[in-house]
């Protein structure tokens, strides 16, 4: 599951997951989430073209990714992968007849039948790469065994135990199933980014409507934030262009041209002429 250039694919790519914020109850009684501590989740997917979000909703923190998930519609064609917590094998079967295909993690607790093994190639870690029917009384009704269904099992370098993968898609090598969940890293990254790089942790306002535009208007940052970076010739990583934009916040010089070579000195500015009063 190596590998240190961007994964790209002919297959649209999105990743489904949310993040919780956490808040104080006191503060936030609107968002209560367990006894004393409240919380809002934001529930992403994110498209791979450009790791920016296509959807978001912003729900209380009890609320489960699952529905949020079955709310959306996707393409033909198109490849989601997610956690465990988004499995349900009625929506799997769903989005197979719908001809979209599906990656995730595999439940240990999952009753189920090898019906073919296939062989497994010498490199990429891959132990065993099955196809598999489901035995249990509830999940063999709702996941048949006509539609295809395969199990992946890869050693990590950096864990002890396998990582196991459950997919629809059985014509693709096991080695590209284990790179698609590997690119779903992407989508914690943005989470990541949101809350340390744009500040969504602490808030300015306490109400359900001005959190929420705090929110969203972070979200605007970051998107003309990933467009500069993506127009800009120079290397930036995103947290060295929130940080070095902060302090040239007040600085009067072309965007463009900062962003380009940002090391150079800024133009002097032009000296002020007095103008000579004229008398009538």
């Amino acid at each position: 599951m190596a590998g240190s250039k961007p994964f790209r694919f002919k297959n649209k790519l999105l990743s489904l997951d949310a993040t919780v914020i956490d808040l104080c109850a006191e503060m936030f009684p609107w968002a209560v989430f367990r006894r004393a501590k409240g919380a809002v989740k934001l529930h992403f997917t994110l498209d791979h073209d450009g790791y920016l979000p296509t959807f978001l909703v912003i729900t209380d923190g009890k609320h489960h990714e699952g529905p949020m998930a079955r709310e959306q519609t996707f393409s033909a064609g198109t490849i989601l992968v997610f956690d465990k917590g988004y499995i349900d094998y009625a929506w799997l079967a769903h989005l197979h007849r719908s001809g979209v295909m599906f990656v995730t993690r595999f439940k240990a607790n999952t009753d189920y039948r090898v019906v073919e093994r296939a062989s497994v190639p010498s490199r990429g870690g891959i132990l065993a790469d099955e196809r598999i029917t489901l035995e249990g009384p509830k999940t063999r009704t709702k996941y048949p065994a006509d539609v295809p269904l395969r199990r992946v099992v890869v050693h990590v370098a950096d864990r002890e135990e396998p990582l196991v993968f459950l997919t629809n898609q059985v014509h693709w090598g096991p080695t590209t199933i284990a790179r698609i969940y590997k690119d779903r890293w992407q989508i914690e990254l943005f989470f990541k980014a949101l809350k340390q790089n744009l500040r969504v942790k602490t808030f300015v306002g306490t109400s359900r409507n001005a959190l929420h535009i705090q929110i969203w208007t972070a979200l605007i940052a970051l998107l003309l934030l990933k467009y500069l970076q993506l127009k800009a010739t120079f290397g930036w990583s995103l947290s060295n262009l929130v940080a070095l934009l902060r302090m040239n916040l007040f600085a009067y010089r072309d965007l463009w041209t900062w962003l380009n070579d940002p090391f150079t000195s800024p133009p002097p500015l032009a000296e002020p002429v007095q103008g000579e009063l004229a008398w009538a």
